[in-house]
């Protein structure tokens, strides 16, 4: 197959050849299939991940039917019909009577269920369904459970199915359905009654047991987190957007090691928190499915309906990107009238942004205290190849720490675009630390970020220290390694007042570079702070898909006082080293086009200038030609 890479185009139209898969769709003619054939044929509306998602559906398909080795999966259409036929025997809790499916519920119960790896066992063993509130995501997710308990739990013994959430009265809500539906299953259908009576199935108050196989379907809250000792052959965990929600998914994890077809399902509407695992799980997931040919996430699903832009909250005809329920017949009329109040109501109240947070499922920085929203963080990003750092003047910022904190150094490097624009490119690489988490393994669980990973992308070094702590010595050779590898031309270095290290020192000592402690107060960073945030916004500011900046900027938080503003962050684990050194190096980058910069001031330039610079103008004044300086 044709490698297809939309890791910068974003254009799925023309990834998508109709003619390819004419043979493919003669075959998978399921429910499922012909939702995502319609995504991408445009027929049925839909925002750019589920476009994705569906891509990956019919590339999978010919993958699969053209027997590519790398590709071990197939798509068992009777596991497909199995689970869509459990469901229209799924009394809703509401209704207190099945309800037809809408073709996008098809859709991802028949991912979860139709692709199986050579085994037999689902190919999908973590999962991530992200849908707007009021969409009906509990009574999918209580199909998904009572599926994997009746059916899959019929022939098995000592199995363990988990619905989870974050408090007791979330986790009530789903296993009220789970329960309700399990409940109205066996006592009213003539085939489940005598399943049950074969089984000892009884619904009890905390839990499921089938008596007979040991099997138990259990409510766990994350209140409690008392996860341990369970392996759970399936988990669904509702809300898992919250904050608190990935403190013991982890546990679940583990557990289901060694259990055979298993599978973790998170469900969630988009949350204002961006430092979680759910929300990293879903960039990773749109990241994998841009990269087509990868293999590396094939065990991982990712299945979000949502609006591709905050501005789409005034286009009600594009609202069933993130409201599939406005697809039912006869209801898209009353739909779209009621979120257009939920609107008007909030937007009245200033609440614009929980609007598009909940009711158009867009993840983006609610708080008021942000310093940037994360489209401004997304929209800067440029191709690793756009920008060439070769011989460039830099201005450098540092950020120096010595225990959890990362040491971050900063590079802003001006250039005017093709149009002749002002722009500023920004980089940086930072000294991962891990004394205080224990190892390195610990550090990244606490911050959620990759470090190993992103060190292999040259976006960090692992602290050389034994005891993990930062090393001075790698810190200033790395740097001076840096900018003579690329030839760059030091017109500033800024650092923290409170930080003379011993890597400031050496600087002071070897190089002529121009050196200044920038006081850490809000009178001396409350105008490059506020330069940054407008480079931002205005776009004026690239930067390279780096996750550790990434992160950094969306844990800074604005803090105000009566002379200006700074940055600052919510609590002591996130990490926002990498932006107090953008901020420093900004603290003179931000002039480089004013004529009263030094840089451009013929007064002031000759204290930036490099030594081999200063001596030649010291010639043309004396008027000594400079091939007397050569050697031979």
């Amino acid at each position: 197959m044709e490698r297809v890479d939309l890791t910068q185009s974003k254009d799925i139209s023309t990834a998508y050849n109709p003619s390819e898969y004419v043979d493919v769709r003669n075959k998978y003619t399921d429910s499922g299939t012909r939702y995502a054939f319609n995504v991408l044929d445009g027929k049925q509306i839909a925002g750019y991940k589920i476009k994705l998602a569906s891509l990956r559906h019919v590339r999978d398909l010919l993958r699969s039917e053209n027997g590519e080795a790398d590709f071990p999966y197939q798509y068992d259409l009777k596991k497909v019909n199995g689970i869509l036929s459990f469901a229209s025997q799924c009394p809703d809790v509401d209704a207190g009577k099945p309800l037809p499916l809408m073709p996008w519920e098809e859709f991802i119960l028949s991912q979860l269920n139709g692709w199986r790896d050579k085994a037999g066992d689902k190919r999908f063993t973590e999962a991530d369904i992200s849908v707007a509130r009021k969409q009906g995501k509990t009574y999918f997710a209580a199909i998904i459970s009572a599926y994997s308990f009746l059916i899959e739990g019929a022939t098995l013994g000592n199995q363990d199915y988990l619905v989870a959430s974050n408090s007791s009265d979330q986790i009530d809500k789903l296993y009220g359905y789970v329960k309700f539906m399990i409940t109205d299953l066996i006592t009213n259908n003539k085939l489940f009654k005598k399943i049950a009576a074969n089984r000892g199935i009884e619904p009890q108050e905390r839990k499921i047991v089938a008596k007979k196989p040991n099997n138990r379907l259990v409510k766990i809250s994350n209140e409690s987190g008392k996860f341990d000792g369970y392996h759970f052959t399936s988990a669904i965990y509702d809300e898992a957007g919250d904050e608190k929600a990935g403190k013991y998914t982890s546990r679940i994890i583990t557990g289901q090691t060694d259990v055979k077809n298993h599978q973790f399902i998170k469900i969630s509407t988009a949350y204002e928190f961006l430092d979680t695992e759910f929300f990293n799980d879903l960039k990773r997931g749109v990241e994998a499915m841009e990269k087509d040919w990868s293999r590396e996430y094939d065990n991982s699903l990712w299945l979000v309906w949502s609006q591709d832009s905050e501005n789409e909250m005034f286009q009600p005809e594009t609202w069933e990107k993130s409201n599939p329920l406005i697809g039912l017949p006869g209801k898209k009329e009353s739909i779209t009238k009621s979120i257009i109040n939920l609107r008007e109501t909030l937007s009245a109240k200033g609440k614009t942004a929980e609007f598009q947070n909940k009711t158009m499922n867009i993840y983006l920085q609610v708080s008021q205290a942000s310093f940037l929203k994360l489209k401004d963080i997304e929209s800067a990003v440029i191709p690793d190849s756009g920008f060439d750092i070769h011989g460039k003047q830099v201005y450098i910022g540092f950020d120096y720490s010595m225990l959890s904190d990362n040491t971050a150094f900063s590079f802003v490097y001006p250039y005017l675009n093709a149009a002749g624009e002002k722009r500023w490119h920004v980089e940086q690489h930072s000294f991962i630390p891990w004394y205080k988490a224990g190892s390195i393994e610990a550090k990244e669980k606490q911050d959620g970020i990759n470090y190993r990973e992103l060190a292999k992308q040259g976006f960090c070094t692992i602290t050389a220290h034994e005891q993990g702590m930062i090393n001075d010595d790698q810190v200033y050779e790395w740097l001076l390694n840096y900018v003579e590898d690329n030839a760059l031309d030091v017109v500033f270095f800024g650092y923290d007042a409170m930080g003379v290290t011993a890597v400031i020192k050496q600087l002071e000592n070897n190089t002529s570079w121009p050196l200044l402690a920038v006081r850490q107060r809000t009178s001396d960073l409350k105008d490059p702070t506020k330069f940054l945030q407008k480079a931002f916004v205005e776009s004026s500011i690239t930067r390279l898909n780096d996750k550790i900046m990434e992160k950094a900027l969306l844990n800074a938080q604005i803090f105000e006082d009566k002379i200006g503003i700074q940055v600052d962050k919510a609590k002591a684990t996130l990490k926002i080293d990498v932006v107090d050194a953008i901020i420093d190096a900004m603290y003179q980058a931000m002039y480089h086009f004013e004529s009263f910069s030094p840089i451009n001031d013929p007064n002031k330039a000759y204290d930036y200038m490099t030594d081999d610079e200063k001596n030649k103008r010291l010639l043309e004044q004396w008027g000594i030609p400079e091939e007397l300086l050569n050697d031979d």
